[in-house]
C-alpha cells in the first residue's frame, strides 16, 4: 500500500457508493480487493472478511464512510480519541465508518501471509461521533490549484537536476477514481488530486544543494496538505451531498 493510493480511499468511495444503492456491495467489494488484495477486519481479537463485516455493520445502521488522511500535526478528517488518532497517523490514513450515535475507525495494515498472500487487515477502534473540520469541495478545489501554482512556480525556480514534477505520462499513471454516484467536481477534483500525489511520491531532491532542498522542500510540503484535503473533500463529497 502507498499513501499516494490509499486503501482507505477506495473503501470510503466504494463503500459510500454501496450505502447509497448506486452500486452493488458485491461491485464495492470487488474493487476494493482489486485494490489490494483480500480484506479482513479485526476486532476484539476475532478477525472476520470484510463483507461479512459491512454486512453486520450495515444491519447495525451504518450509513456513511469518511476519509481520514492524517500527518503528524495536522489529524486531518480525525476527532478522536487520541488512542485512534496516534494509530491513524501513524499509518497516514483511516475509514470511518458512521453509525447511528457512534462512529467506528478502520485503520488498514498490510496483511502478509506464508510467501503468497497479500491483502489487507483492518484494525477497528472506537472514534468520536463529532463532525471532522474539513474543507468543503469549492474550498479544497481552489486551494489545491493555488498551491499547485505555487509549487510550479518554485521548483521551476530551484537549478539542478530532477526539476518541475514528473512527466504528464507519469501523471496518467495514477488512474485513480471515485465510485458511481459522486457528483462531478468531486470527480474532477479527486483525480487532480492523484495525479499530484503521484507527482509528490516520485519527487526527488538528487542532486540539490542544502538552500534547493529547503526551497523544494517547502513547496512540496504546502503542496501535499492541499493535496489531501483536496482528496478528503472529494471521498466525503457524496455524503455531504446527502445533508
Amino acid at each position: 500500500m502507498h499513501t499516494d493510493s490509499p486503501i482507505s480511499a477506495t473503501l470510503v468511495a466504494w463503500g459510500n457508493a454501496w450505502l447509497l444503492g448506486h452500486v452493488s456491495l458485491e461491485t464495492a467489494l470487488d474493487r476494493v480487493e482489486r485494490e489490494a488484495g483480500p480484506q479482513v477486519v479485526a476486532a476484539e481479537g476475532i478477525e472476520t472478511p470484510l463483507l461479512a463485516f459491512l454486512l453486520d455493520r450495515r444491519i447495525e445502521g451504518l450509513n456513511a464512510f469518511r476519509l481520514a488522511l492524517p500527518v503528524s500535526g495536522d489529524p486531518l478528517g480525525l476527532t478522536g480519541p487520541p488512542s485512534f488518532n496516534g494509530v491513524a497517523i501513524d499509518a497516514g490514513q483511516a475509514a470511518v465508518a458512521v453509525l447511528p450515535g457512534r462512529c467506528l475507525g478502520l485503520v488498514p495494515s498490510a496483511d502478509l501471509r506464508g510467501s503468497s498472500y497479500r491483502g489487507v487487515r483492518w484494525a477497528t477502534a472506537e472514534a468520536s461521533a463529532a463532525a471532522p473540520d474539513v474543507p468543503s469541495l469549492a474550498e479544497a478545489e481552489q486551494s489545491l490549484r493555488t498551491a499547485m501554482v505555487a509549487a510550479t512556480e518554485a521548483l521551476l525556480g530551484v537549478g539542478g537536476p530532477a526539476q518541475g514534477f514528473p512527466t504528464a505520462d507519469a501523471l496518467d499513471r495514477a488512474g485513480e477514481s471515485l465510485a458511481p454516484g459522486y457528483p462531478g467536481r468531486a470527480h474532477r477534483v479527486g483525480a487532480l488530486a492523484a495525479r499530484l500525489a503521484v507527482a509528490l511520491r516520485l519527487a526527488d531532491e538528487r542532486g540539490l544543494t542544502s538552500g534547493q532542498v529547503a526551497v523544494r522542500g517547502a513547496a512540496l510540503r504546502d503542496l501535499d496538505r492541499a493535496v489531501r484535503r483536496a482528496r478528503v473533500a472529494a471521498h466525503n463529497a457524496i455524503v455531504e451531498s446527502q445533508v
